[in-house]
């Protein structure tokens, strides 16, 4: 499942072709080149991933492939963090990440990524649900369970800063996301950070309140498909031309693909639409380049990897948040010029 990064530093230790935290890593084989043909795409189940199942499904993918001239799969696979695994050793060149993962993950790893095209942004997707909080200010010496080292602790450091307090006045205990619905009902003085499916399931429970969500920070829990930087512009092209076609296809509510969309996600149409209603896709390229040419892109990165570099997701040969650089349409980079591993573009959103 998308955002379950408490195995987060152990997956990243495991890559044999690098180490976190060092400069002097260099690319993998399947970096090297862009004279490659044939591309592999790893996914995650999450709403705003699930049109990739009807881009395979109806034959969009393979369309425009076929267009440029190049050869692309896409593999659903269950495990979010061996997704990323996967791409970061090389064996897929694209994968769906958040923007926090992204950083945290690949990039610490030293793998040159580039923001091929914002999917979506959390509007209400994630969420603080509590049984003994009526307030954010309240939580102060409260526990709370979430997945450590994922958005839901990103969301919860905002809410924390946004209302005067910090981590240090809560306790936060780590959770699985696949424990962490049950933990909550089994106990009525319970508070969670958590993310859909999950918060739906809870959020109307005896007592539970929302005390936060993503939609209070628009815009900065940002889910992406990032491709290896030096991959071919064929492929970049294909996949990019793909999604919107399928985008178009969702966004006039075609009656096949949001079956074949919900039915991916393991629900009712009615279930995935009321996802759909906290998930802000970007339907057209109009609306992801606006979005990716904003200021506001850079102050949620200086947000991110603020936090990321805090929580040691960086590794320990990372002295200062600076270690990473990252770079943005206009050409600055945030971070490290001679260390840019995850870069921000519009070229493929036309």
């Amino acid at each position: 499942m998308k955002k379950t990064l408490a195995t987060f530093l152990a997956a990243c230790a495991a890559l044999s072709f690098t180490s976190c935290g060092d400069k002097s890593k260099t690319q993998s084989a399947s970096e090297a080149g862009s004279d490659k043909t044939t591309f592999k795409v790893a996914w995650s189940p999450y709403t705003g991933w699930e049109p990739l199942s009807y881009m395979v499904d109806s034959g969009i993918l393979k369309k425009h492939a076929d267009k440029h001239g190049v050869t692309i799969s896409a593999d659903k696979l269950n495990d979010y963090v061996e997704s990323i695994n996967l791409y970061s050793s090389g064996e897929y060149d694209a994968v769906s990440i958040t923007n926090m993962d992204a950083l945290a993950f690949p990039a610490a790893s030293g793998v040159d990524s580039t923001f091929l095209l914002p999917t979506d942004f959390s509007n209400g997707n994630d969420a603080i649900v509590s049984k003994s909080a009526a307030s954010v200010a309240e939580l102060k010496g409260k526990d709370i369970k979430l997945v450590e080292l994922s958005v839901s602790h990103y969301l919860l450091a905002r809410a924390l800063q946004m209302n005067g307090l910090a981590e240090k006045d809560v306790t936060v205990t780590n959770s699985s996301d696949a424990q962490i619905g049950s933990l909550f009902t089994a106990s009525d003085d319970s508070t969670v950070v958590t993310w859909n499916p999950i918060v739906n399931s809870i959020k109307d429970q005896p007592n539970a309140k929302m005390l936060f969500d993503s939609s209070k920070i628009p815009g900065e829990i940002i889910d992406t498909l990032i491709v290896k930087t030096h991959s071919s512009d064929a492929f970049k092209k294909a996949l990019s031309g793909a999604w919107y076609e399928t985008m178009a296809a969702m966004e006039k509510g075609d009656a096949k693909a949001m079956e074949v969309i919900a039915d991916s996600a393991g629900g009712s149409l009615e279930q995935f639409k009321e996802q759909l209603a906290t998930t802000e896709m970007f339907y057209q390229t109009s609306a992801a380049k606006t979005f990716i040419e904003s200021a506001d892109l850079k102050k949620t990165m200086e947000f991110v990897r603020t936090f990321a570099f805090d929580k040691g997701l960086y590794g320990d040969g990372a002295t200062d948040k600076e270690y990473i650089g990252i770079e943005f349409p206009d050409g600055t980079v945030m971070g490290d010029k001679n260390n840019i591993k995850l870069r921000f573009t519009t070229d493929f959103l036309k």
